[in-house]
């Protein structure tokens, strides 16, 4: 969460350049000049000779310090020991080096102390960082590590699919879903071609019966499915094909494995957490993308004084440049790509429960706008219902929502390019 801030009172301005073995400082009075300048090693003594030595030179809310991120260690160390945290993005810290030189030359020191200056004579228009809530932070790990493995899930699978291609084409043709239990189970019982040659219809139902198969299909469809499937022709020995068909299904099982723990979790958190009342009652909005939503949505309501402001941060709004007769409109690329992941993959879902989001977002397409554009269209109306929630305390309810429709459509005008 980013909290404007003024450093009109503050006397000395800090840089710090991080990385994950070494950590460079520097410390800056009011008229620019150096006063102290260190380098530390990632470790527990490097972190605490550090934060005693910054102590020296104040107390820590009086200490702003500007780095290049927004998370990590040496971030939690700074908030911990009470320093106002002023996160600097890298893009941005990269076009103002000119300032210090046309060479824009690039070491540590010279980082840290370029940091320190940025922050004396730009903190002003910095904002300044506040940890977000703790229940909300817990949602948006959960929900970014269960993305991170469904992304691995993917990329598992899609490997898997590559492998049978090549050295057991049948086996992938059985069942429809090569990542569900009955279809892994499968494999691992049968990973070869060799090891299902001997397979009927009669005893593929029977092994499909004691698995709990619930796909429907009986046991003459899915031997079909098998003996239509090309002929492998591997160049392969048949050990080997079965140890890397295996490996890459327990691959594939323990990934699954940690998602369903990973959700497990975040149905835990949602139970229990302060926003999820609000908007739990969303159309599709299910418990996963209700999770998603509070945790990167959370913090930008939090600090949002408007409604307008929430919309831009989240990225559902475009950016309009215009310099004396040019003028373009075009996606806002500087934004939480997270949050607006979150919202529009919502947005789409809701489209098929709710009436009223279908009918912006079939107004959008009849406008012309390709499908990523009326899902924006449509989440920055949501994001109105949303802040109208959090801004009185209401929880959404579906039927006022349908009887006063217009309260969260005005103003659809100026935002609709």
């Amino acid at each position: 969460m980013l909290h404007q801030q003024h450093w009109s009172t503050t006397s000395v301005f800090i840089g710090w350049d991080w990385a994950t073995e070494t950590h460079d400082v520097t410390v800056m009075d009011a008229s620019g000049k150096r006063v102290d300048r260190w380098e530390f090693p990632h470790t527990e003594e490097g972190f605490a000779t550090t934060l005693a030595r910054l102590r020296g030179h104040g107390a820590p809310a009086d200490l702003p310090v500007a780095i290049e991120t927004t998370r990590g260690l040496a971030v939690d160390r700074l908030l911990a020991a009470g320093h106002p945290v002023v996160p600097v993005h890298p893009n941005a810290f990269h076009a103002m080096r000119a300032r210090w030189g046309a060479s824009k030359a690039k070491t540590d020191a010279g980082d840290s102390f370029k940091l320190a200056d940025y922050l004396r004579t730009d903190g002003h228009l910095l904002p300044r960082l506040q940890p977000t809530e703790q229940a909300t932070l817990a949602l948006q790990s959960l929900t970014r590590t269960r993305a991170d493995h469904v992304e691995s899930k993917v990329a598992a699978v899609n490997q898997l699919t590559a492998l049978l291609d090549e050295h057991w084409p049948g086996g992938k043709a059985v069942f429809a879903k090569l990542d569900s239990d009955i279809a892994l189970a499968f494999l691992d019982r049968h990973p070869t071609p060799g090891s299902a040659a001997k397979l009927t219809a009669g005893r593929l139902a029977a092994w499909c019966k004691r698995r709990g198969y619930s796909g429907k299909k009986p046991g003459s469809v899915l031997i079909e499915r098998l003996r239509a499937a090309p002929a492998a022709a591997s160049r392969l020995s048949e050990a080997v094909v079965e140890r890397l068909v295996r490996v890459q299904v327990q691959l594939v099982q323990g990934i699954r494995a940690t998602i369903r723990d990973l959700d497990k979790a975040i149905a835990e958190a949602v139970a229990t957490h302060p926003y999820a009342p609000l908007f739990a009652a969303m159309p599709r909005i299910g418990t996963v993308s209700l999770a998603q939503v509070i945790g990167e949505v959370g913090p930008l309501l939090e600090r949002a004084r408007a409604c307008e402001q929430l919309i831009a941060e989240a990225g559902v709004v475009p950016v309009t440049r215009a310099s004396g007769k040019s003028r373009a409109v075009a996606l806002r690329f500087a934004t939480n790509r997270r949050a607006r992941l979150a919202l529009t993959q919502f947005a789409d879902n809701s489209r098929h429960g709710s009436v009223w989001a279908a009918r912006i977002y079939n107004d959008a397409r009849a406008r012309k706008k390709r499908h990523p554009h009326a899902t924006r269209i449509l989440a920055r109306s949501w994001l109105r219902v949303m802040w109208a929630c959090w801004r009185d305390g209401t929880v959404y309810d579906p039927a006022t929502h349908q009887a006063n429709g217009k309260i969260v459509t005005v103003s659809e005008a100026p935002l609709a390019a």
